[in-house]
């Protein structure tokens, strides 16, 4: 399953940083930029989405939008001064789809990701619109990758976007064993070394609680020393 794609661009590192430890477990691929020349160098049309500052040195956000909007449609997010109303609407008439202001609730800026996705990518064409065709129906999970809904025993299940693309690969490869570092790529987007068994787990278990919250089934994904873990098929599971 691929991941949204986002092109962070902002001159403080520290920032950047807390951004993609942020957006990264909530389900998207994250790239970064500090200035202008490593904005251009990192392709950014190829991205799902850009989150661009306007304060930015030699080059201000607003110059580089309007050069790349001469190209490119992908959707754009600027980062401004809290209450600026002057650059919210400069950003807006040169062709920002939405802007953020600073200091940001990451939450919130979460929340304007997936509606300018969502907006912009109306038909699930591209990637970053993280949706498939179809549904899975194994014994009493069901899981509609269109809509990113997931449902055990009738139940709507609310779980984030990586304990969503957690249970998706588990459905997809229901009694075959998947490899931590498979479920950190379909979780994360990434795989990051040392951490992969400790955030893989951690994740694995909060999907186990959520699936079965009281206990009363027997546990479906199972642990495989040293290989992994199988979302274990009962007797009469269907896709």
């Amino acid at each position: 399953m691929d991941l949204p794609r986002l092109l962070l661009v902002d001159d403080d590192v520290d920032l950047v940083e807390m951004m993609r430890e942020y957006l990264e477990p909530e389900g998207f691929q994250v790239d970064a930029a500090h200035d202008g020349a490593m904005f251009r160098a990192a392709n950014p049309a190829a991205a799902d989405l850009v989150i661009l500052d306007v304060m930015l040195p030699g080059h201000s956000g607003f110059d580089l939008l309007r050069d790349f909007r001469r190209s490119s449609d992908v959707p754009v997010i600027m980062l401004t001064a809290k209450d600026n109303d002057v650059d919210r609407v400069v950003g807006l008439e040169i062709g920002a789809d939405d802007y953020v202001s600073k200091p940001f609730n990451p939450r919130e800026l979460v929340a304007r990701i997936r509606a300018v996705l969502r907006r912009t990518n109306p038909d699930g064409n591209r990637a970053a619109a993280g949706e498939a065709a179809g549904r899975l129906v194994i014994g009493d999970v069901q899981l509609d990758s269109s809509a990113r809904q997931a449902w055990c025993r009738g139940a709507l299940l609310e779980l984030t976007t990586a304990e969503f693309n957690l249970l998706a690969i588990f459905l997809e490869r229901a009694g075959q064993v998947v490899s931590r570092d498979d479920l950190s790529q379909a979780a994360f987007g990434r795989q990051t070394g040392a951490k992969v068994d400790r955030n893989v787990d951690g994740l694995v278990s909060k999907l186990r609680r959520k699936l079965d919250p009281e206990g009363i089934v027997e546990e479906r994904i199972k642990t495989v020393r040293n290989a992994g873990y199988i979302y274990a098929l009962a007797a009469g599971s269907a896709r």
